[in-house]
């Protein structure tokens, strides 16, 4: 049975929220796992449900997964792969699952696995990736929906990316791995999620350096390192940026733990921009604001890291709803990222849309309605946006917001936030 939430206003949000592992850098580091014929074990990983869909996916080839969801860790034994195949209907659940052609490439040599799914927020087309695992000296055969990448050697190459994608980086890095020679990936993402997932490379055996630079360097190795390793993901900012935003939005005094403060920079300058409070120091992260402050309306335009992280701009979006004066948002990373929208002006927003950017003149409230998440982020927009609104909003489809965000409803709750979990009829 499909579930809702009912969320009443809620006042000022006060307390503290601890930060769960990054959803963007769990599920590629899983995928690296298959690269290992040895155990791995996973620490800070978070309980959602891309991560459940992530692992089912690899125990579809022959991994074995075993998740402890109330310690975060998650144990990888991927030294029985059996299948090189991965399945339409367990790819089609979440976009992150095309990252297991790296890891299969490079381990055997082929890998066949139909186009992803996930959030539909835009194309965000596999070419670059392909592109790459080319380069590297691989065939690629894209026929009946499927693509199909073999090799029986691989080749370390010079690549440069035209666009810094992270599913490209990611999934070059991974393939590159057993690459004779050296593999330079140029204008490559630069996000933590990448070091992330360089650091959990090289911990079980992989050569790699400039994670976290625009060039990242790859020297082939014939063989991982034969030992167990245990690696710990690093903590979600986009979770930790959702809760910023929602202490802004309430007017709230919330302290985030196990969060780090450069991840969250964008965010953090862009609420002191806008006339919120934020403090950084040993305990995290504090956002605070007076009862009765004004958020000032001001631009903002979405870029690759380190610039301001597109999978925050719905909720800074519902930030802006209510500020004082008119915003400008500007969506360049992806062409379908403002479905958010006609369900924010549902509940009063006044904003208009003008190719890729939406203008966004601030209201003195909003109103709660029935409306529905399209996608993870614009979920987490709705169900920030309520906790401002007057009377109670219904919001449906949660099983997005779900994806990305581990007892979202619950965590909201504990700092003051009145939010009801119901089977939606």
């Amino acid at each position: 049975m499909a579930e809702k939430f009912v969320i009443e206003p809620s006042g000022a949000l006060r307390g503290t929220v601890e930060i769960g592992g990054a959803k963007n850098a769990v599920l590629p580091v899983i995928a690296a796992a298959i690269l290992s014929e040895h155990p791995c074990t996973l620490q800070n990983v978070p309980n959602l449900s891309d991560v459940e869909a992530m692992c089912i996916l690899t125990e579809s080839l022959g991994v074995k997964t075993v998740a402890d969801k109330n310690s975060g860790v998650l144990s990888i034994d991927a030294s029985k792969i059996n299948s090189l195949d991965a399945s339409y209907e367990l790819v089609g659940k979440l976009r992150a699952s095309f990252l297991i052609m790296g890891p299969l490439l490079a381990r055997f040599g082929r890998a066949k696995v139909p186009l992803p799914g996930g959030c539909a927020i835009g194309s965000r087309p596999v070419d670059l990736h392909l592109k790459g695992f080319a380069a590297l000296g691989a065939e690629i055969d894209h026929s009946h929906g499927f693509v199909t990448a073999s090799a029986k050697k691989l080749k370390g190459a010079k690549i440069y990316l035209d666009f810094p994608s992270v599913g490209a980086t990611e999934n070059i890095m991974m393939a590159a791995v057993f690459a004779s020679g050296q593999t330079i990936l140029e204008n490559c993402a630069s996000e933590p999620e990448i070091v992330d997932l360089a650091n959990f490379l090289n911990s079980i055996g992989g050569k790699i350096r400039g994670a976290g630079t625009d060039t990242i360097k790859i020297d082939g190795v014939v063989q991982l390192e034969p030992r167990t390793v245990k690696h710990s993901i690093i903590p979600d900012r986009i979770e930790a940026g959702t809760f910023m935003i929602a202490a802004a939005l309430t007017r709230g005094d919330v302290t985030l733990s196990n969060v780090l403060a450069d991840h969250v920079k964008p965010v953090t300058a862009k609420l002191k921009e806008v006339n919120v409070n934020v403090e950084e120091g040993d305990f995290g992260v504090r956002v605070f604001c007076t009862p009765s402050a004004e958020i000032i309306a001001a631009d903002l335009k979405t870029l690759p890291y380190p610039g301001f992280p597109t999978d925050m701009q719905a909720q800074f979006m519902s930030l802006m709803s209510t500020a004082v004066g008119t915003s400008v948002i500007t969506e360049t990373v992806f062409e379908n990222r403002f479905m958010q929208v006609g369900e924010l002006k549902r509940m009063g927003a006044d904003i208009k849309i003008e190719s890729r950017s939406a203008i966004v003149e601030g209201v003195p409230r909003l109103t709660g309605t029935q409306v529905a998440a399209s996608d993870l982020r614009a979920g987490a927009a709705l169900v920030l946006a309520a906790l401002r609104a007057d009377g109670a909003t219904e919001i449906s489809g949660i099983h997005h917001i779900d994806r990305g965000y581990d007892c979202f409803d619950s965590r909201l709750n504990q700092l003051g936030a009145k939010i009801k979990r119901t089977e939606n009829v």
